[in-house]
């Protein structure tokens, strides 16, 4: 098969490698979008549907879930049935699932909506390098690869941008709505294009899926979840107890299942390498603590400061612009640097959510929109010095055969703690009492003493990058 999937990309024709590589980008910033739309949209949604903060917490959490849990399962399906056939099953999906929310009546279908969006998100994305790799002759394909750092990153730039100007402008009418509406559009032309471009690469039926093991894994991940939007909606109560019990009770049975399966998720070999599981275990907290802040910040500038979504979204510029630049520059640094520049990463972001905690809690809701910009600033190239390099060191000393297993988990463990984050720190929001400056200084004291965790995990993770180990 590697013989025929060489041949192949040899004789694409060079436009039609960037047409598909144009294809590919869209649907990436398609679920890029939709990722981070509703960080700025959830009061607004909350306000119209109802729901409360059960609602805010579960809009952006049941995306992350479904995307973090199905992301494995959706490339081994790619590997077993052919990338060009899920990646266009999981568009259609996508696509009709954003009508879905656009249309939804009430927050339960809503958030059932968002969890199928993620599930069929979770189909398209892991297909891109598969797709990729047959048509991108290899010395060739690095100039592919190099174009996804920036895109992305102007991508989550873009998307609370996008969200705030179509809430404000209320187009037709719709408000929100037109947030997954104009996915039709969008979703509707990238289908078009990969039915006409993407190749027909041949599946290998012989792949065995852990589905046993991607169940268990997706109810341990809804029944923690659970138990902490319940908790911070109504206090910690038997409910939230036994939804606890339940999802440890699952993750004791999914980690079984991982020890006993032929074919498991993650493979057992990763997990025992000490670097990988440092920066495994680095990157859920990392990642779950700034994915709150993310929240939090969104929910002060909106019922803090009392601003609009646009202008809600542009105050959060600073904060992406840092996460773009800092990416960029890590490019070149990791190679140097290896895992000191994790650890700066996660000095910078504690220095920077200190300096926004001190501005919080000394002007309260009398904080300017300038007054926010260095902190904000501050704490987005942190983030993006660790997203730039964290796991780009934590695979430093795996097997080369090991690395697409690898990358694979690293992804889908991002998904997940974007989901925890979001539920954990905005519960701390929402059950803290004293008015919204209080409210978003306990949370950011939480997300900094979270982050200060992590500090200590970068002694073990590889010294060097995996580029410079083999």
């Amino acid at each position: 098969m590697t013989q025929i999937l060489h041949s192949a990309n040899e004789n694409t024709p060079t436009r039609t490698r960037w047409a598909i590589l144009g294809v590919v980008l869209a649907a990436d910033i398609l679920d890029l979008l939709d990722g981070t739309l509703t960080t700025i949209a959830a009061p607004t949604i909350t306000k119209n549907l109802g729901g409360g903060a059960d609602l805010i917490q579960w809009l952006g959490a049941s995306y992350a879930l479904s995307l973090g849990v199905l992301l494995v399962l959706g490339g081994r399906l790619g590997d077993k049935y052919g990338h060009r056939r899920l990646f266009l099953t999981g568009l259609t999906g996508f696509t009709t699932a954003s009508l879905a929310c656009g249309l939804a009546p009430t927050p339960t279908t809503l958030v059932i909506a968002r969890l199928t969006q993620g599930a069929f998100a979770a189909l398209v994305v892991p297909q891109g390098f598969g797709i990729l790799g047959a048509t991108w002759p290899r010395d060739q394909i690095g100039k592919a690869y190099s174009l996804f750092g920036p895109v992305m990153g102007l991508s989550a730039v873009a998307g609370p941008i996008l969200g705030g100007f179509l809430i404000d402008t209320d187009l037709a009418g719709l408000g929100w709505r037109s947030m997954f509406l104009i996915n039709l559009v969008l979703g509707t032309a990238a289908l078009l294009a990969a039915a006409r471009l993407l190749p027909h690469t041949p599946g290998d039926r012989t792949i065995t899926i852990d589905t046993p093991g991607a169940t268990l894994l997706a109810a341990t991940m809804l029944a923690l979840l659970s138990a902490l939007i319940q908790g911070a909606a109504h206090g910690w109560t038997s409910t939230g107890t036994a939804l606890t019990a339940i999802g440890l009770a699952l993750f004791a049975a999914f980690c079984h299942r991982q020890r006993t399966a032929a074919n498991p998720l993650i493979r057992p070999s990763l997990l025992h390498n000490r670097g990988f599981t440092s920066g495994l275990v680095l990157g859920v907290v990392f990642f779950a603590a700034v994915a709150g802040l993310l929240y939090v910040v969104s929910l002060f500038l909106q019922q803090g400061l009392g601003r609009s979504p646009t202008g809600a979204a542009l105050g959060l510029i600073p904060l992406s612009a840092g996460i773009v630049v800092a990416s960029i520059a890590c490019y070149r640094l990791i190679g140097r640097l290896g895992r000191r520049l994790v650890l700066l990463g996660l000095l910078i972001t504690l220095a920077g959510t200190g300096h926004l905690l001190a501005l919080v809690a000394t002007s309260g809701t009398d904080t300017g929109g300038w007054a926010l910009v260095p902190p904000l600033l501050i704490v987005g190239l942190g983030m993006g010095t660790c997203f730039g390099s964290l796991y780009d060191v934590t695979v430093g000393d795996i097997a080369p055969a090991e690395a697409g297993s690898a990358g694979g988990s690293l992804g889908a463990v991002q998904q997940l703690a974007n989901a925890l984050g979001a539920a954990a720190v905005t519960s701390v929001y929402f059950r803290t009492g004293g008015g919204e400056a209080h409210a978003t200084a306990v949370s950011l004291t939480v997300v900094a003493a979270v982050t200060l965790l992590c500090v200590p995990l970068v002694r073990l993770l590889p010294l060097k990058a995996q580029e410079d180990q083999h």
